[in-house]
């Protein structure tokens, strides 16, 4: 745990320029009042950004995730997520920069309708 802990400290401070614009959309219940964490670990890996409570990931993707060693690390990170819970939301690098309100809505129809589903669940 103090390993995941200290790794999750060295993510954060080397945040991209994109992660830390949308950090600055996602952070202190900005949005529709749901609580993200950055670099958040789960399982062997960590979660560009999480909402625990709704077992959202949103992962950014820079040009690097088109490489295929890249492509199939990312689905097997991917399937192992989905069977802990998860549902992965990939955004463009650049969304938090290019079109903020177009990343804040679409990450808040995504919360709105996770928290939907929780409710129907009961």
């Amino acid at each position: 745990m103090r390993h995941e802990i200290s790794r999750a400290s060295q993510l954060r401070k080397a945040q991209t320029k994109a992660e830390s614009r949308a950090w600055w959309l996602l952070r202190s219940r900005n949005l529709a009042g749901f609580k993200f964490r950055r670099q958040h670990p789960i399982g062997p890996s960590f979660a560009d950004f999480c909402c625990p409570e709704l077992k959202l990931i949103i992962e950014l993707e820079g040009s690097g995730h088109s490489q295929p060693s890249v492509i199939k690390a990312d689905a097997s990170r991917h399937e192992f997520l989905k069977r802990e819970g998860y549902l992965v939301a990939h955004f463009p690098n650049g969304i938090a920069f290019k079109a903020p309100e177009e990343f804040v809505t679409n990450v808040k129809r995504l919360c709105e309708e996770l928290r939907s589903r929780k409710i129907e669940k009961g």
